[in-house]
């Protein structure tokens, strides 16, 4: 419920293939068999979670940025998914326009000329 809320959440624009992966070995996986430009990440998952998952690409040094998306809005929780090259962090539930926003901040989704 949680992948389908967030994949809802992203701008209608965008012009993406969204893929799904249950847990971080399973994104893990996925990273290393296909081209992804970013990775929406929850820390709360079974087998491998959101920090071990970072931890494993930061390692493995794959070329991929990463949002966290998480209801720990923790400071802690925060400043560690920095530390391990989370590229930002939003607290859930996501918010449609600052999904947008972040994504534009980074340049990985342009602006509409009348926006």
């Amino acid at each position: 419920m949680a992948r389908k809320q967030m994949a809802r959440a992203l701008p209608e624009e965008w012009p993406v293939e969204i893929i799904f992966a249950k847990n971080g070995e399973e994104a893990i996986a996925q990273i290393k068999a296909n081209e992804f430009e970013i990775l929406f990440l929850d820390l709360t998952m079974p087998v491998m979670d959101g920090y071990q998952t970072l931890e494993v690409i930061r390692k493995e040094d794959l070329p991929i940025m990463v949002i966290v998306v998480s209801g720990d809005i923790q400071p802690e929780a925060q400043d560690r998914v920095k530390k391990l090259g989370a590229i930002d962090f939003i607290k859930k539930p996501v918010d449609k326009p600052h999904i947008k926003k972040v994504l534009v901040e980074y340049g990985i989704l342009r602006e509409s000329p009348n926006e």
